[in-house]
């Protein structure tokens, strides 16, 4: 691993994945998790804040990155609720089938480099009438905007750790057999409209 990927790449996905935001749209998507939580893409712990501890009991905390597993596991021990942080890639979830009430990612489809696979593997550790529960960036509904999206994902990725910008959320969310409860995007304020436009919901099991 780089020095470029281990130490400078996971400040800068910290520090761009915490601005305002992106924090308002955490807030309206993290307090929906309840019971057994499997969150993909863990980072650094930035939805920790926003868990209801009253309706979560405990947090499995997914994420393979050397470069951001140490400010995972601080957060970890200061959270409000349990959270055990598993070095792992979403691809390989290592949990039991039907294990889990809910799943939670935010701001890691982009990145993670399989994730019809690490849907599957979500869909897989669900208990019957669990639920996803996604807020996501990628691919805009406008000709424009997904032209310059194309354009500049060709650097865009290399430089951000991996992150995608023409990747359909829906699509992805439907094509892993799922069937979305309800959905809402919008293009984020303050924010270039290539790396904003957002598409947040639930979704259960088919």
């Amino acid at each position: 691993m780089s020095f470029y990927s281990r130490y400078v790449v996971p400040l800068l996905i910290n520090c761009a994945c915490g601005m305002k935001p992106i924090r308002y749209q955490r807030r309206k998507i993290v307090p929906r998790a309840e019971g057994t939580v499997l969150e993909l893409g863990f980072g650094s712990g930035l939805n920790l804040p926003y868990y209801d501890a009253a309706k979560v009991t405990k947090v499995y905390a997914l994420e393979p990155e050397e470069g951001m597993l140490v400010r995972a596991r601080k957060k970890a021990r200061t959270a409000p609720v349990p959270v055990e942080v598993l070095p792992e890639k979403a691809e390989e979830c290592s949990l039991k089938d039907a294990s889990v009430d809910t799943v939670l990612v935010t701001y890691s489809l982009c990145t993670i480099p399989d994730p019809a696979a690490a849907l599957a593997g979500a869909r897989r550790v669900l208990k019957p009438g669990g639920k996803l529960l996604f807020c996501e960036h990628g691919l805009a509904p406008d000709e424009t905007v997904a032209r310059t999206q194309a354009k500049m994902e060709r650097w865009w990725t290399p430089l951000a750790g991996g992150c995608h910008l023409t990747r359909d959320v829906q699509a992805m969310v439907k094509n892993a057999g799922f069937v979305i409860d309800d959905v809402e995007t919008m293009y984020l304020p303050s924010t270039p409209k290539p790396l904003g436009f957002n598409t947040w919901g639930a979704a259960h099991a088919a």
